[in-house]
């Protein structure tokens, strides 16, 4: 049975990977004339602030457009500013009552179904003399937040919302994707070409401005597609001094406005070429433009972009301003997760459009995803990697870290300016353990394994917030008061050992400062003062603090999660350490009290003692990982019987709970929780291939290898011995 883990790993971990290959952010215009995003995410459909002429009794349209993979249905919200009625692919699906058009700050949740494709979503306001638009957008940001697309062929691509003029009388036949602006007989904003004055001006003018001596930076790849011998020939003409530069290496500058003709040797392959432009005030051009580009392709070579940005052909990338003597170098400033500093609240890239700018956004389910079940997941690929010698699955999972926390500083200047960063949801709005706790601690884990970009930045930022920001009772405990759901507040769940102890145990590792350890080792003992079942030597799933007691129901995955961060913290905590006695005392009661528990296929149950519900695996991978680690680390003090446990446990996963294909099954979904257990019974089913499994099953897997790698050689160095004598 031992000798097929590592094969089975493997299928499972392979089927994930594969399932979610390496996808970076998708980059976007944005037009910074639409419509903000609030803090939850929704979008502010303030029509007041557009249309402040606007008589009562006039309508205007919203319009914007959604991809879905499948058929399926969406949870949106709304609050009115004033009537409304949206369509969703040109049938009316909701229309606003008297006490939601009066009551502003009352929400409604709204689902709306959605067909494979693109789907329109359009809302029609009414003005009136108190209010005109409303909010309206995802219902639950902390999953995946929804971001619409401005919808027909004119602005394909980009992100945000369209707004007509207003009009006297509701339109005969709705705006649908596939027309043009001009189609519809309505005008949309907001604007999206520039004047013929703007035109004229030179690009850093109509993008910056120039109303004082600045500098500001282009970016474009010169991309050789025909080698040769034959130089590459660049020439136009710039307003303003301009520094052009080929990967870091200055080939053109002139400290006034010029026409210029460089020859370039022919390299092959793609270089970043960049201009850098400095106007003086009072200068009404100011920009540069390169002859000839259009037909360049034939002579061998072309402009791209450096990074392609939806909603925009243009080759080229800008940047600005800066004060002149104090812009980043060149050589600095070809990337694409960084925040420029120009002295005050920070630049980023923008568009030869009217004021729009470039935003990332997350459009991966999960690949480059931050939330806490995929920390988990990835913690469980990131130790087979290293355990079967799969750097590429190593690599796979730092590679996804990366992606976030390179992104970190970016994502919270995002959320600052915009109102919410398109990117790392949960990790720039941190308002909860389940934010930042699990993947902080697996980003660490992969830290070990060598420098992350961005990851000690961001690991600061997580320790400061369980230390100075995460609720606490007056003992120090950590409980809910905030949260994206209203049952989540003032409540104590098991859960949270998960979501803080790891990383903190983690971290103080990391930073040599031990208050982390205490912290964890506090967390332990008084989770256990609220939450333990002594005579079933189990735990509650909640504690709830405006009823004063707990649930007293002992959810699978919740035990599980106690007794896989229990693990956690006595693997890093010394052998000497003052409470180490007292934790290990608690491990092996817990320990004892879920193997009375275990079923007769080896999996233990979503309720833990209720035989009725369903076998449950994520739960088991954690007892199993639990056992398995006990055993070779000496934990236990009758190992036979919890060697038996991991065995019959992993023979029933294998058998019930993995398939060929390397799919898992019965993994309870995400939970909220309930002083009845036909909750967790009847209503919180499992779901195939659940991110909360996935990686504790290989982690239960792995560590059962390596505990059987170790009996083995135990034997093996037994049997020597014997022989020697």
């Amino acid at each position: 049975m031992y000798d097929s883990i590592p094969d089975i790993l493997t299928t499972v971990a392979q089927r994930y990977i594969g399932d979610h290959p390496k996808h970076s952010f998708l980059f976007r215009a944005y037009h910074r004339g639409g419509f903000r995003r609030l803090g939850d995410y929704r979008y502010d459909l303030n029509l007041d602030a557009k249309w402040k002429e606007a008589r009562a009794g006039q309508y205007v349209y919203v319009w914007g457009k959604l991809w879905s993979q499948q058929e399926a249905t969406l949870n949106t919200g709304l609050n009115c500013y004033s009537p409304v009625t949206i369509y969703v692919n040109g049938e009316e699906i909701f229309k606003s009552e008297l006490l939601q058009e009066l009551f502003p700050e009352r929400r409604t949740q709204i689902p709306i179904s959605v067909k494979y494709g693109w789907n329109d979503v359009l809302l029609c306001f009414v003005k009136t003399e108190v209010g005109f638009g409303g909010i309206y957008g995802t219902a639950s940001f902390k999953n995946f937040p929804l971001h619409f697309l401005t919808p027909g062929v004119d602005r394909h691509g980009q992100e945000g919302w369209l707004y007509s003029e207003p009009v006297d009388e509701p339109l005969s036949v709705l705006p649908r994707d596939g027309m043009t602006e001009a189609e519809t007989s309505l005008s949309w904003y907001p604007r999206r070409e520039w004047t013929e004055k703007e035109q004229n001006a030179g690009a850093f003018a109509r993008i910056f401005g120039v109303e004082q001596s600045a500098v500001a930076f282009a970016w474009s790849k010169l991309d050789v597609i025909q080698p040769g011998s034959s130089p590459v020939l660049l020439q136009g003409k710039h307003e303003g001094a301009l520094t052009l530069y080929v990967d870091g290496k200055e080939i053109y500058s002139a400290g006034e406005s010029s026409n210029f003709r460089i020859e370039l040797p022919r390299r092959f392959g793609p270089s970043d070429l960049v201009a850098k432009g400095e106007s003086k005030a009072g200068s009404k051009l100011w920009g540069f433009t390169l002859e000839d580009v259009e037909d360049s392709t034939a002579k061998g070579w072309r402009l791209r972009p450096p990074h392609p940005v939806a909603g925009c052909s243009d080759a080229w990338l800008f940047t600005g301003v800066f004060s002149p003597g104090s812009e980043p170098s060149p050589e600095d400033v070809v990337v694409t997760d960084t925040v420029f500093d120009d002295g005050a609240q920070g630049v980023y890239w923008h568009v030869d459009l009217p004021d729009t700018s470039v935003r990332p956004y997350l459009e991966n389910t999960h690949y480059g995803k931050w939330n806490y079940p995929l920390g988990v997941t990835l913690l469980g690929l990131l130790q087979i990697g290293q355990e079967l010698g799969r750097e590429d699955y190593v690599q796979y999972v730092r590679d996804h870290i990366s992606l976030s926390t390179s992104f970190d500083r970016y994502g919270l200047w995002d959320r600052e300016r915009y109102g919410a960063a398109g990117i790392n949801n949960q990790l720039s709005a941190i308002d909860s353990l389940d934010d930042c706790g699990s993947f902080g601690s697996t980003l660490l884990a992969a830290m070990e394994l060598g420098d992350i970009r961005g990851g000690r930045d961001t690991a600061d930022r997580i320790a400061g917030y369980i230390t100075d920001e995460q609720e606490r009772l007056d003992d120090g405990a950590f409980y809910r008061v905030r949260g994206s759901g209203e049952m989540r507040q003032e409540t104590m769940w098991c859960d949270d050992l998960y979501m803080s102890t790891p990383f903190l145990m983690r971290y103080g590792q990391l930073t040599g400062v031990t208050s982390y350890w205490d912290d964890a080792i506090n967390q332990f003992l008084m989770f256990r003062k609220y939450l333990y079942i002594p005579e079933q030597q189990i735990m509650s799933h909640v504690y709830d603090f405006v009823r004063g007691r707990a649930t007293g129901i002992p959810w699978g995955r919740g035990n599980g999660w106690v007794l896989f961060s229990l693990t956690e913290l006595l693997s890093i905590l010394p052998s000497d350490h003052v409470k180490r006695p007292e934790l290990l005392s608690f491990y092996r009661d817990l320990c004892q009290g879920y193997l009375a528990l275990q079923g007769e296929n080896g999996l233990w149950h979503q309720v833990l003692n209720r035989t009725d519900s369903y076998e449950e695996t994520s739960c088991t991978s954690m007892f199993i990982y639990a056992y398995a680690r006990g055993i070779r680390e000496g934990w236990l003090e009758q190992p036979e019987v919890y060697l038996d446990a991991v065995r019959k446990g992993w023979e029933g996963m294998t058998r019930l709970s993995i398939d060929y294909k390397g799919n898992v099954y019965g993994v309870c979904r995400g939970s909220g929780y309930s002083f009845t257990a036909l909750y967790y019974r009847d209503d919180l089913g499992w779901i195939l291939n659940d991110t909360h499994g996935i990686g504790i099953v290989l982690l239960a897997g792995i560590e059962a290898y390596k505990m059987n790698q170790q009996l083995s050689q135990n034997s093996l160095d037994s049997s020597v011995t014997a022989a020697q004598r």
